[in-house]
């Protein structure tokens, strides 16, 4: 919802770190490996218990993650790899800020795994959609926006690294929000795919 809605706002700050790489010789899948480590540290970060700096860390790996598009975009050098391979990086980043929340509570480990699951459930609509659809948009592939985008994962991966007293409680309902984003993109795939 926040990605859709509200990437008009910070839009400014997106392109100007991106005019940065861009005057460096940046490219953008360069970029997408940049975010893919420092938001694997910002799991390992939440596992050694510096929580503040796993929050810092996430976030600017999810800054990066917008702005290799953005270069990607303007050098005009999209491909399905570059797609690809920012999708998996993005799912292995949350994975590993599940996985050290799981190895640091094990009393949440069953909340985390039905987050775990969900996150699958949702993507396989998602990608499936972007898969057989043939509308474009900015990205290069369909797109379908919903209550459960990117910002609110990170939003609530913040809440649950700083807040883990109530983990369990964030957990659950990230995940019920990540499961009500999987059924409302199906229902919307439904009329997509009908026509």
């Amino acid at each position: 919802m926040l990605d859709t809605h509200g990437r008009k706002y910070v839009d400014p700050l997106i392109k100007g770190v991106a005019n940065i790489f861009i005057r460096l010789h940046f490219t953008a899948n360069t970029i997408t490996k940049i975010a893919f480590l420092v938001g694997i540290f910002s799991g390992i970060l939440a596992y050694f218990e510096k929580e503040i700096f796993a929050v810092i860390v996430l976030w600017i790996s999810g800054l990066l993650d917008a702005v290799d598009g953005e270069v990607a975009r303007y050098q005009k050098t999209t491909t399905a790899w570059g797609t690809l391979m920012d999708i998996t990086f993005d799912r292995i980043v949350e994975l590993s800020v599940i996985i050290a929340l799981g190895l640091r509570f094990p009393d949440s480990r069953m909340e985390l795994l039905f987050l775990s699951s969900t996150i699958i459930i949702s993507m396989t609509v998602f990608l499936t959609v972007g898969a057989l659809s043939e509308k474009k948009g900015m990205k290069s592939f369909y797109y379908q926006a919903g209550v459960m985008e990117r910002t609110e994962g990170f939003i609530l991966f913040s809440l649950m690294i700083l807040f883990n007293k109530y983990l369990s409680i964030i957990t659950f309902i990230y995940a019920s929000l990540v499961l009500f984003t999987a059924f409302q993109r199906l229902f919307e795939a439904k009329k997509l795919l009908d026509k």
